[in-house]
């Protein structure tokens, strides 16, 4: 079985790499092809995944090349997880939105916006492209905004591509474990958007265990979200949120604390990582140890500013692993060897929140088969949450119809709409500011 990762020299590669070499079972991936414009980085990443690999003796064949249609051909799974503009695209996008006083993080609010509206053209024509030449391959989107960039890409591929995210594998996953449940075992009922959603509720041998959580203070200041969102506005909520809504619930205290950064976290991860690719082809280095290095680095720092300005302290080691990967290789082996399970993705909404349209991506919890991912039926979300999800995909259409005909009225009228974006001048000036640095912007006339 072949499987093709576009952006195949990105940081993450390895991860995917590793869980391949986990699975021994048949049907499993046994070509991997690795696809990027920078063939340095293809490089690079390719000789991390060889020491992986030493000693793995049914391990997958990798093939790197920079021919999109190359990698695509025969393709029975696309995993797309490429950067348009690349880290300095990101540092980019943040520093002309603190600029204004508004948040400029990759997937949220300006930053968010400004990376949708030079990634959807790219993302779009990789999807007529699969659609041409692997008209039956299951596209797994890890490309960010993931929700975004999905439902660009369901409108050439349908239901044949799913997006994925770990926020809230590891939101559950810490909800179970100061539960003192597996995390296995427990189902998380958990509704939104990508990075715009909640858990309503944890269902525990038939039992949602949520109210309890709730109820007790100190088991709710115990973990990550607890710290980071407060005791007092979580019981308020009544729901758990995505930490990301850290950004919309205390905006301000974010925004100083990127301003106040020494760096950016764009600008970081693109030092941290020139550093890396130059030291990963070393004949003197092992590419695998540096690698380990910088991710230990990497996952640390995740959010750190939301952390310092909540005081919610260091993340918790068990934090540290990623999840992502996981998810891929659940999905991948549920579609190709028909293993029913339940995986929290982005997929097209169809019926099941009532206040969007069928056509509209959500994440939610799916039951996935050989047949694909089918969401899994959900109740309302409390009145506040539905506000916001329907006021930010409200957002992203406009940001899919700039992408679309190429009007930079209607890209300002995106930045405008978004609730973290506070003045129509704030958002021309945002335009002109993005359109002055991204090369990838120039199509908004």
């Amino acid at each position: 079985m072949k499987l093709t990762i576009l952006g195949g020299g990105g940081f993450r590669v390895p991860l995917v790499h590793g869980a391949l070499l986990t699975d021994h079972a048949e049907g499993r991936v046994t070509e991997v092809v690795l696809h990027d414009l920078d063939d340095r980085r293809l490089y690079a990443v390719r000789r991390v995944l060889a020491e992986q690999a030493a000693g793995v003796p049914d391990a997958p064949r990798v093939t790197v090349t920079t021919d999109l249609d190359e990698a695509l051909s025969g393709a029975h799974f696309v995993f797309s997880a490429i950067r348009v503009g690349g880290l300095e695209g990101r540092a980019n996008d943040e520093r002309v939105a603190l600029a204004e006083g508004v948040l400029g993080q990759e997937t949220v609010g300006a930053g968010g916006i400004a990376y949708g509206l030079r990634t959807v053209p790219v993302a779009v024509d990789i999807a007529r492209r699969i659609a041409g030449l692997a008209p039956d391959a299951w596209v797994i989107n890890f490309t960010n905004p993931a929700g975004l960039v999905t439902e660009a890409m369901s409108r050439y591929l349908g239901d044949r591509v799913i997006g994925i995210c770990d926020s809230p594998v590891g939101l559950g996953r810490r909800i179970a474990r100061v539960l003192g449940a597996d995390p296995q075992e427990a189902f998380i009922d958990y509704v939104g958007l990508n990075h715009l959603g909640w858990v309503r509720g944890v269902r525990v041998a038939g039992r949602d265990e949520l109210p309890r959580l709730l109820a007790d203070p100190a088991l709710l200041g115990s973990f990550e979200e607890g710290r980071l969102f407060g005791v007092d506005w979580l019981q308020s909520l009544g729901v758990i949120p995505n930490e990301y809504l850290h950004y919309y619930y205390f905006n301000r205290e974010a925004v100083r604390a990127y301003q106040e950064a020494e760096q950016t976290r764009g600008a970081f991860l693109r030092d941290q990582q020139a550093r890396f690719y130059a030291e990963a082809l070393r004949a003197d280095r092992s590419a695998l140890d540096v690698w380990d290095r910088t991710r230990a680095e990497r996952e640390a720092t995740y959010m750190a500013e939301n952390r310092e300005s909540a005081g919610a302290g260091e993340r918790e080691a068990e934090d540290l692993s990623g999840g992502y990967e996981k998810v891929a290789l659940a999905l991948m082996r549920a579609i190709a060897r028909d293993e029913r399970t339940t995986l929290i993705l982005n997929v097209r909404n169809g019926k099941t929140l009532t206040a969007l349209d069928g056509d509209a991506v959500i994440e939610v919890p799916c039951t996935v088969d050989a047949g694909g991912a089918h969401p899994l039926a959900a109740g309302p979300l409390p009145a506040h949450a539905t506000g916001l999800v329907c006021s930010v995909k409200a957002v992203e259409r406009e940001v899919l119809a700039a992408a679309e005909s190429g009007s930079r009225q209607t890209a300002v009228k995106a930045f405008a709409l978004h609730p973290l974006v506070d003045s129509v001048s704030v958002a021309r000036r945002l335009v002109e500011g993005y359109t002055d640095v991204h090369p990838g912007l120039a199509y908004l006339k």
